[in-house]
């Protein structure tokens, strides 16, 4: 009966980043530079909070947005580092990770038949959830301008079909961010035109220079963008599975109704460690930050020595170093260095078509793991050069 499954869900694949994962998992003495999770433990004072809801029995469902207080403390928070004004019973919706924050935005706005832009390379998440909804995925190349979508890049690309434009940013898997000059012009190019913006801004807390700037903030912007965040990244809580979503109210009050049949609420006790993270833990993530950038420009430079392209990060924790000049295909190259040099990264082509030539390498690991795997990665280049 395997023909009588959805089309759209058969037509979807595993995601390149895990495919690799696991195959990377049969091998012994691997060091793995995969996966995009934070080493820090989650902050002491935010598990507290987790084992004292617990321990008061604070257990139940809770409103389907969210707790009341948590909604109060996420706009407060946006407010606060971004300048970003919600209405927290009304524009603010908690969800289970970003990811899911991410599919009842796509499931509420999309239909059968329009388009969404999205900057290639980029996270392999967006796109099965598009076409879950019946809707087309249009790429943009960017690999011309580092990585970085410009307003001239989607005024080409708009057409009467596009419904949303996604703003991944700071990027996984590049790490750039757009910068303020760039977002005024997408901004005034998109003011005027009946398209959503989905902007992804769950790496805003990890910018290492000057400080993150969302397209929601600009005239005409926040009545047609989404903005999605939470605390996986910024407080080392991917696993409490926190997202936050903030938007117009016309477009959350019908977003809420798919949220509310999709989950009921997120955890009542994660909710409650996410309380204390945006709380008390307003400013956790920026030892984090300084650390990741101290690791970022050791692993850069070490690339560039070695004579790999790679752009330079703004922010979150990967880098993208091109390895087109040897000639095979990212798949192959990362499966070779795993087999030969012991250490894992993920193929670009996890990252859309537009990724191969490349190779993700995430830096979310201590200094003592990095300084080997980079020379593990050096010793297996002098050998294929």
């Amino acid at each position: 009966m395997e023909h009588l499954i959805n089309s759209n869900v058969r037509e979807i694949e595993i995601s390149g980043i895990r495919k690799f994962f696991n195959l990377v998992s049969q091998y012994d003495d691997v060091i793995s530079l995969t996966i995009g999770q934070p080493d820090f433990h989650t902050p002491s004072h935010v598990k507290e909070a987790a084992h004292n809801a617990i321990d008061n029995n604070k257990t139940n469902y809770t409103p389907n947005a969210g707790l009341p207080e948590l909604r109060r403390a996420a706009a407060h928070f946006v407010q606060h580092k971004y300048g970003l004004s919600y209405e927290a019973d009304s524009e603010v919706i908690v969800s289970i990770g970003a990811s899911q924050g991410i599919d009842i935005a796509f499931r509420t706005i999309l239909e059968p038949g329009v388009e969404v832009i999205l900057p290639g390379p980029i996270y392999p998440g967006y796109e099965p959830l598009i076409k879950l909804c019946g809707a087309t995925p249009v790429y943009i190349d960017t690999r011309d301008t580092y990585f970085k979508i410009t307003a001239k890049q989607i005024e080409q690309h708009l057409t009467d079909k596009t419904r949303c434009i996604i703003l991944p940013y700071p990027s996984n898997p590049t790490g750039v961010a757009i910068q303020e000059e760039e977002l005024i012009k997408i901004a005034t190019l998109l003011k005027d035109k009946d398209i959503f913006i989905l902007s992804d801004e769950i790496y805003s807390e990890l910018v290492f220079t000057g400080k993150h700037h969302s397209i929601a903030n600009y005239p005409g912007m926040k009545e047609k963008t989404i903005v999605i965040n939470g605390v996986s990244k910024s407080h080392s809580m991917t696993g409490w599975r926190i997202g936050l979503v903030f938007g117009p109210e016309y477009v959350m009050k019908q977003m809420l109704k798919v949220h509310q049949y999709n989950v009921s609420c997120a955890s009542s006790i994660s909710q409650y460690a996410a309380l204390e993270a945006l709380t008390e833990g307003i400013n956790d993530a920026e030892v984090m930050s300084i650390q990741y950038k101290e690791r970022m420009e050791y692993v850069h430079n070490r690339l560039v020595k070695m004579g790999l392209d790679v752009v330079k990060p703004d922010g979150a924790f990967y880098l993208f170093p091109s390895i087109q000049k040897y000639g095979i295909s990212s798949f192959d190259f990362a499966q070779q260095l795993v087999e030969n040099a012991g250490i894992a990264v993920v193929p670009g082509s996890a990252f859309s078509p537009l990724g191969e030539g490349f190779v993700r390498v995430s830096y979310a690991y201590n200094m003592e793991t990095l300084v080997e795997a980079m020379d593990r990665f050096e010793n297996y280049l002098t050998t294929i050069s």
